[in-house]
């Protein structure tokens, strides 16, 4: 089984960029870069393949869902989490359908965040692999 070390955390806000890369590095020994926007990830993607990107969904710009749409359309393959402070139901369905391996709250818990992204990889692993 593949091993989940280097994350790619894009988020327009430095502060939620922070967190993220204190929280996986220190309790779940993981690599963590981090990119200011969709334009951003998408070259630093052009260099560099992390296991797992999580992705804001609300960002100027480029956001989320069209950073991923992106990412898809130049055949990157690599596991996307959506992160988001809109997770009624129908939203989180809509990240799901779009190929999302999962999606976690905002404000999320800097305690279980390492957890709980490990727990979607695995899930994310187990899972056949579905339409593109």
């Amino acid at each position: 089984m593949k091993q989940l070390r280097h994350i790619l955390c894009v988020d327009d806000e430095e502060d939620i960029q922070e967190v993220v890369k204190l929280c996986l590095e220190m309790d779940g020994g993981f690599t963590i870069d981090t990119c200011n926007g969709g334009a951003e990830a998408l070259a630093f993607l052009a260099d560099a393949k992390p296991d797992l990107i999580l992705l804001d969904v609300m960002m100027p710009g480029m956001d989320g869902p069209a950073t991923f749409a992106a990412m898809k359309s130049r055949g990157l393959d690599v596991p996307v989490i959506f992160m988001t402070a809109r997770v009624r139901g129908a939203e989180v369905s809509q990240y799901l359908d779009m190929g999302a391996v999962g999606v976690v709250p905002k404000p999320f818990d800097p305690v279980t965040l390492a957890g709980e992204v490990r727990q979607l990889w695995s899930a994310s692993l187990a899972k056949p692999p579905g339409p593109a």
